[in-house]
Protein backbone atom coordinates (compact mmCIF):
# COMPACT_ATOMS: atom_id res chain seq x y z
CA UNK A 1 0.00 0.00 0.00
CA UNK A 2 1.26 3.47 -0.85
CA UNK A 3 0.99 6.85 0.84
CA UNK A 4 -2.30 8.67 1.12
CA UNK A 5 -2.92 11.41 -1.44
CA UNK A 6 -4.77 14.65 -0.70
CA UNK A 7 -6.15 16.66 -3.59
CA UNK A 8 -6.41 20.18 -2.24
CA UNK A 9 -6.15 23.91 -2.91
CA UNK A 10 -4.10 26.22 -0.67
CA UNK A 11 -6.23 28.46 1.53
CA UNK A 12 -9.40 26.47 0.88
CA UNK A 13 -11.39 24.24 3.21
CA UNK A 14 -8.80 21.55 2.49
CA UNK A 15 -6.42 23.40 4.82
CA UNK A 16 -8.28 21.64 7.65
CA UNK A 17 -7.30 18.23 6.27
CA UNK A 18 -3.74 19.34 5.58
CA UNK A 19 -3.52 20.30 9.26
CA UNK A 20 -5.03 17.02 10.47
CA UNK A 21 -2.74 14.87 8.34
CA UNK A 22 0.30 16.80 9.57
CA UNK A 23 -0.87 16.55 13.18
CA UNK A 24 -1.16 12.79 12.72
CA UNK A 25 2.41 12.61 11.47
CA UNK A 26 1.05 11.02 8.30
CA UNK A 27 3.29 10.79 5.24
CA UNK A 28 1.06 11.84 2.37
CA UNK A 29 1.20 13.37 -1.08
CA UNK A 30 -0.41 16.78 -1.52
CA UNK A 31 -1.71 17.42 -5.04
CA UNK A 32 -2.73 21.02 -5.72
CA UNK A 33 -5.94 21.36 -7.74
CA UNK A 34 -6.00 24.65 -9.65
CA UNK A 35 -9.69 25.54 -9.48
CA UNK A 36 -9.57 28.76 -11.58
CA UNK A 37 -7.84 26.75 -14.33
CA UNK A 38 -10.55 24.10 -14.13
CA UNK A 39 -8.40 21.20 -12.95
CA UNK A 40 -11.40 19.83 -11.05
CA UNK A 41 -13.33 19.44 -14.30
CA UNK A 42 -10.68 17.49 -16.19
CA UNK A 43 -11.43 13.84 -17.03
CA UNK A 44 -8.67 12.46 -14.82
CA UNK A 45 -10.04 14.33 -11.81
CA UNK A 46 -13.67 13.46 -12.55
CA UNK A 47 -12.63 9.82 -12.75
CA UNK A 48 -11.70 10.08 -9.05
CA UNK A 49 -14.57 12.32 -8.02
CA UNK A 50 -17.45 12.72 -10.50
CA UNK A 51 -18.78 15.59 -8.35
CA UNK A 52 -15.80 17.69 -9.45
CA UNK A 53 -15.15 19.00 -5.95
CA UNK A 54 -12.32 19.12 -3.47
CA UNK A 55 -11.16 17.64 -1.21
CA UNK A 56 -10.40 14.17 -2.45
CA UNK A 57 -8.45 11.76 -0.27
CA UNK A 58 -6.98 8.59 -1.73
CA UNK A 59 -6.42 6.21 1.17
CA UNK A 60 -3.50 3.84 1.46
CA UNK A 61 -5.60 0.98 0.10
CA UNK A 62 -6.48 3.05 -2.98
CA UNK A 63 -10.09 3.77 -2.02
CA UNK A 64 -11.41 7.27 -2.59
CA UNK A 65 -13.04 9.54 -0.03
CA UNK A 66 -14.74 12.87 -0.77
CA UNK A 67 -16.51 15.54 1.29
CA UNK A 68 -14.63 17.50 3.92
CA UNK A 69 -16.80 16.46 6.86
CA UNK A 70 -16.57 12.74 6.07
CA UNK A 71 -12.80 12.84 5.58
CA UNK A 72 -12.18 14.89 8.72
CA UNK A 73 -14.24 12.52 10.86
CA UNK A 74 -12.49 9.49 9.37
CA UNK A 75 -9.05 11.00 9.99
CA UNK A 76 -9.97 11.96 13.53
CA UNK A 77 -11.33 8.51 14.32
CA UNK A 78 -8.56 6.57 12.59
CA UNK A 79 -5.85 8.50 14.40
CA UNK A 80 -7.38 7.56 17.79
CA UNK A 81 -6.07 10.89 19.09
CA UNK A 82 -8.18 13.50 17.35
CA UNK A 83 -11.70 12.29 18.02
CA UNK A 84 -13.42 12.44 21.44
CA UNK A 85 -14.26 9.18 23.22
CA UNK A 86 -17.29 10.56 25.05
CA UNK A 87 -20.55 10.18 23.09
CA UNK A 88 -21.80 13.65 24.04
CA UNK A 89 -18.54 15.24 22.89
CA UNK A 90 -18.68 13.27 19.63
CA UNK A 91 -22.18 14.59 19.01
CA UNK A 92 -21.10 18.16 19.75
CA UNK A 93 -18.10 17.79 17.43
CA UNK A 94 -20.35 16.60 14.60
CA UNK A 95 -22.82 19.41 15.28
CA UNK A 96 -20.07 22.04 15.07
CA UNK A 97 -18.44 20.52 11.99
CA UNK A 98 -21.77 20.15 10.19
CA UNK A 99 -22.75 23.75 10.84
CA UNK A 100 -19.34 24.99 9.72
CA UNK A 101 -19.33 23.06 6.45
CA UNK A 102 -23.00 23.25 5.48
CA UNK A 103 -24.00 26.70 6.70
CA UNK A 104 -21.05 28.98 7.52
CA UNK A 105 -19.12 27.73 4.48
CA UNK A 106 -21.81 26.40 2.14
CA UNK A 107 -24.29 29.24 2.60
CA UNK A 108 -22.19 32.07 4.02
CA UNK A 109 -18.67 32.16 2.65
CA UNK A 110 -19.85 30.65 -0.63
CA UNK A 111 -21.84 33.85 -1.19
CA UNK A 112 -18.87 36.01 -0.19
CA UNK A 113 -16.40 34.24 -2.48
CA UNK A 114 -18.69 33.25 -5.38
CA UNK A 115 -21.59 35.67 -5.38
CA UNK A 116 -22.28 35.08 -9.07
CA UNK A 117 -23.19 31.46 -8.43
CA UNK A 118 -26.22 32.68 -6.46
CA UNK A 119 -27.69 34.88 -9.20
CA UNK A 120 -27.62 38.61 -9.86
CA UNK A 121 -28.76 39.89 -6.45
CA UNK A 122 -26.37 42.72 -5.46
CA UNK A 123 -27.03 41.88 -1.80
CA UNK A 124 -25.56 38.38 -2.14
CA UNK A 125 -22.22 39.10 -0.48
CA UNK A 126 -23.86 41.07 2.32
CA UNK A 127 -26.24 38.17 2.89
CA UNK A 128 -23.25 35.85 3.04
CA UNK A 129 -21.67 38.00 5.73
CA UNK A 130 -24.89 37.93 7.72
CA UNK A 131 -25.02 34.14 7.51
CA UNK A 132 -21.40 33.84 8.66
CA UNK A 133 -22.00 36.27 11.51
CA UNK A 134 -25.07 34.31 12.65
CA UNK A 135 -23.06 31.10 12.48
CA UNK A 136 -20.33 32.60 14.60
CA UNK A 137 -22.93 33.85 17.07
CA UNK A 138 -24.18 30.28 17.45
CA UNK A 139 -20.63 28.97 17.90
CA UNK A 140 -20.17 31.53 20.65
CA UNK A 141 -22.92 29.78 22.61
CA UNK A 142 -21.36 26.30 22.35
CA UNK A 143 -17.61 26.90 22.49
CA UNK A 144 -15.93 26.79 25.91
CA UNK A 145 -14.54 29.97 27.43
CA UNK A 146 -11.04 28.70 26.72
CA UNK A 147 -9.43 25.67 25.14
CA UNK A 148 -10.54 23.52 22.25
CA UNK A 149 -14.02 23.04 20.84
CA UNK A 150 -14.99 19.81 22.62
CA UNK A 151 -12.33 19.53 25.30
CA UNK A 152 -9.14 18.01 23.93
CA UNK A 153 -7.87 18.86 20.47
CA UNK A 154 -9.89 17.11 17.76
CA UNK A 155 -10.83 17.14 14.09
CA UNK A 156 -13.54 19.66 14.99
CA UNK A 157 -10.87 22.26 15.76
CA UNK A 158 -9.19 21.92 12.38
CA UNK A 159 -12.55 22.25 10.61
CA UNK A 160 -13.56 25.25 12.70
CA UNK A 161 -10.19 26.86 12.04
CA UNK A 162 -10.60 27.15 8.28
CA UNK A 163 -13.67 29.39 8.52
CA UNK A 164 -11.96 31.45 11.22
CA UNK A 165 -9.03 31.80 8.83
CA UNK A 166 -11.39 32.91 6.07
CA UNK A 167 -12.99 35.42 8.44
CA UNK A 168 -9.59 36.94 9.19
CA UNK A 169 -8.91 37.29 5.45
CA UNK A 170 -12.30 38.83 4.64
CA UNK A 171 -12.54 41.04 7.74
CA UNK A 172 -15.59 39.30 9.16
CA UNK A 173 -15.70 40.00 12.89
CA UNK A 174 -15.33 37.03 15.22
CA UNK A 175 -16.97 37.10 18.66
CA UNK A 176 -14.68 36.60 21.69
CA UNK A 177 -14.75 32.81 22.05
CA UNK A 178 -14.41 32.21 18.32
CA UNK A 179 -11.50 34.67 18.17
CA UNK A 180 -9.87 32.99 21.18
CA UNK A 181 -10.14 29.63 19.44
CA UNK A 182 -8.56 31.12 16.31
CA UNK A 183 -5.61 32.44 18.36
CA UNK A 184 -5.23 29.09 20.10
CA UNK A 185 -5.08 27.28 16.77
CA UNK A 186 -2.55 29.76 15.38
CA UNK A 187 -0.31 28.96 18.35
CA UNK A 188 -0.06 25.30 17.32
CA UNK A 189 3.26 24.67 15.51
CA UNK A 190 1.67 22.41 12.89
CA UNK A 191 -0.93 25.04 12.02
CA UNK A 192 1.80 27.64 11.52
CA UNK A 193 3.81 25.26 9.37
CA UNK A 194 0.85 24.35 7.19
CA UNK A 195 -0.10 27.98 6.66
CA UNK A 196 3.46 28.78 5.59
CA UNK A 197 3.46 25.79 3.22
CA UNK A 198 0.23 27.12 1.70
CA UNK A 199 1.70 30.59 1.22
CA UNK A 200 0.46 32.52 4.25
CA UNK A 201 2.18 34.30 7.13
CA UNK A 202 0.68 33.10 10.43
CA UNK A 203 2.39 35.86 12.42
CA UNK A 204 0.38 38.47 10.50
CA UNK A 205 -2.85 36.58 11.17
CA UNK A 206 -1.97 36.37 14.86
CA UNK A 207 -1.34 40.12 15.02
CA UNK A 208 -4.80 40.83 13.68
CA UNK A 209 -6.64 38.18 15.69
Amino acid sequence: MGNMKLYMAPGSCTTALNILLEEMGEVFEAHVVNLPRGDHLKPEFLAMNPKGTIPVLIRRDGTVMTELLAIAVWLGQSSRRFWPEDAAAQTRALEIMSHVTATIHGQGFARIFSAGAFGDDPDTQAMGRRIVAAGFDWLETVLPGEGYAVGSYSAADAVLFYVEFWASKTRVAMPPRVAAHFRLMLSRPVVGRVLKEEGYRPEQLLEGA
